[in-house]
């Protein structure tokens, strides 16, 4: 099974490469943020919960995202592999991953990391915030709070992967196909 952490901060291009790698390599896509948007669009508890947070650039407490995690995983236990995208955030995540994924005699393969500059990703996300509607894509305030946040609690999470030989950090300027072609040629190389 191939499971795969795409990892990078808010604007990086995570949602727009994990389509490509879907495609290529057959894996089930989870998102967090997909899910949580899913979840505020059909105005679950959970969603207005969660709108209350993104709305303010949060994160959405562990327990809550680690069950959604944990649901998805036992619904598609015959698939090829996933790619994560959003997730895991922090240690604590990882180690609940790890877990996880044991139990169904798996683990993950590796964390592609892209690696962005701060100013690009705020004007991605300001550009995407145009198109989306996205209250959180539309405030530079937020953005430089959301991009603080991972700086601070996320990123750090490159050396769990790191000290397990998973890392691989990638740039994520160029072109969209630029891009898919240096992620292909790491997961090919596993």
């Amino acid at each position: 099974m191939l499971n795969i952490v795409l990892f990078g901060p808010p604007g990086a291009g995570k949602g727009t490469q994990s389509q490509m790698l879907i495609e290529k390599f057959k894996l089930i896509h989870l998102s967090t943020g997909d899910i949580l948007r899913n979840e505020i669009k059909n105005k679950t508890t959970l969603g207005l919960q969660a709108k209350e947070l993104m709305d303010n650039g949060k994160l959405i407490p562990d327990d809550v995202v680690i069950n959604m995690i944990k649901s998805i995983l036992e619904k598609n236990v015959n698939s090829t592999g996933f790619i994560f995208d959003g997730f895991p955030r922090t240690q604590e995540q990882a180690l609940s991953l790890d877990q996880l994924l044991k139990h169904q005699n798996t683990s993950i393969s590796a964390m592609v990391s892209l690696k962005v500059d701060d100013k690009e990703l705020i004007k991605r996300l300001l550009s995407r915030g145009k198109d989306s509607g996205r209250a959180d894509d539309q405030s530079t305030e937020i953005i430089a709070n959301r991009i603080e946040e991972y700086n601070n609690k996320t990123a750090p999470l490159k050396l769990y992967y790191k000290n397990q030989s998973k890392l691989h950090e990638i740039s994520g300027l160029g072109s969209i196909d630029e891009i898919t072609i240096r992620l292909n040629s790491v997961i090919n190389s596993l």
